[in-house]
């Protein structure tokens, strides 16, 4: 072992000095805008472009950090590289995406990626008609539900007979288990709207597995895919790397909703009912995420529901199923 010295053999030298100028960042800069998959797409960015400095503007707090569009627009200005996600008017004053990108016609647009096909129970519910005054209702998955146990709750089901609507017969006239076409639809489809074609990615992706955490929390590889596409169609090299043996997958710390077996055999993958919390910012060694098996999870659910007001659980696809004599049937047949 060396001795804790400032002394370094003579062939350490070279290395520790090129070290060090690689954490120089005087490479063209970027700004990333948008959720919380544009902050995995700017740490991504970080890594396959050690030379350029990343900053990531947060969609949610737009209006806060930059107080109207205009400001916006002098801020990623300072910017050689924007890259964004679409966002819609009402998350800072004067005007959404398109208005930005009119003002800064570098700005490329690049898709959030919802893919349900793996977790097709999964549903907001609340008061979404307006998006400034967004109001979704908690769940112990934070704010997503799952349909099924929504419904139930609705039909003033039991907790037990619930848990005993999660199986392939119910699955199947839900369609959840016709789910992925459907998915690849909406996904290329949008995509393909913002000029940013996602088939060849997706082969890619599926081939790996299951490459999503939930409907809109892609696996790191994903968010690495995309960070390296924009950075090679704006002309920087990233660095041959995959994101996961570096920075690890920053989303494992939110929600884990799982792939239902009956859904998981469809793709030939091992399925369960284990539901995972978004965890603790506690930074205790022994701390641990919240886990529910499916009738704690039901149980939990409930015990929030009982709390709030019907019209708090608002949910399209529900409140569909509800006026569906054979759907309302099938839940209460159990």
């Amino acid at each position: 072992m060396f001795p804790t010295s400032s002394w370094a053999p003579t062939w350490a030298t070279p290395w520790r000095n090129r070290a060090r100028a690689a954490t120089d960042r005087d490479g063209p800069s970027i700004a990333v805008l948008g959720n919380c998959q544009a902050r995995g797409v700017a740490r991504a960015m970080r890594l396959l472009a050690p030379k350029s400095p990343v900053r990531y503007l947060p969609m949610g707090s737009l209006k806060r950090d930059h107080g109207h569009i205009d400001g916006l627009i002098r801020t990623l200005r300072t910017h050689d590289h924007v890259f964004s996600q679409t966002f819609p008017a009402g998350l800072i004053p004067g005007g959404d995406a398109a208005a930005l990108r009119a003002a800064d016609p570098r700005l490329r647009l690049f898709p959030s990626i919802v893919f349900s096909a793996f977790h097709p129970d999964m549903v907001y519910a609340g008061q979404a008609s307006d998006l400034a005054a967004l109001k979704l209702a908690p769940s112990p998955m934070g704010q997503y539900h799952s349909a099924i146990v929504l419904a139930a709750h609705r039909l003033g089901l039991a907790p037990d007979h619930t848990a005993g609507l999660f199986r392939e017969d119910v699955f199947r006239r839900l369609g959840y288990l016709d789910h992925w076409d459907p998915a690849v639809r909406e996904l290329v489809g949008s995509a393909e709207a913002l000029g940013f074609g996602l088939e060849r990615e997706l082969t890619r992706w599926a081939r790996r597995g299951a490459f999503m955490h939930l409907m809109n929390h892609p696996k790191a590889h994903v968010v690495g895919d995309i960070a390296r596409r924009l950075l090679v169609e704006s002309g920087i090299t990233p660095e041959p790397v995959e994101i996961e043996d570096y920075l690890g997958d920053e989303l494992t710390q939110d929600v884990i909703w799982p792939i239902y077996p009956p859904v998981a055999e469809q793709f030939g993958l091992t399925g369960s009912y284990l539901f995972k919390a978004k965890a603790s910012k506690s930074k205790a060694l022994d701390d641990f995420p919240v886990l529910y098996d499916l009738p704690g999870f039901v149980a939990a659910s409930f015990a929030i529901y009982d709390t709030l007001p019907a019209g708090d659980l608002s949910c399209p696809r529900v409140e569909a199923w509800l006026a569906a004599p054979e759907i309302v049937a099938l839940f209460r047949a159990g």
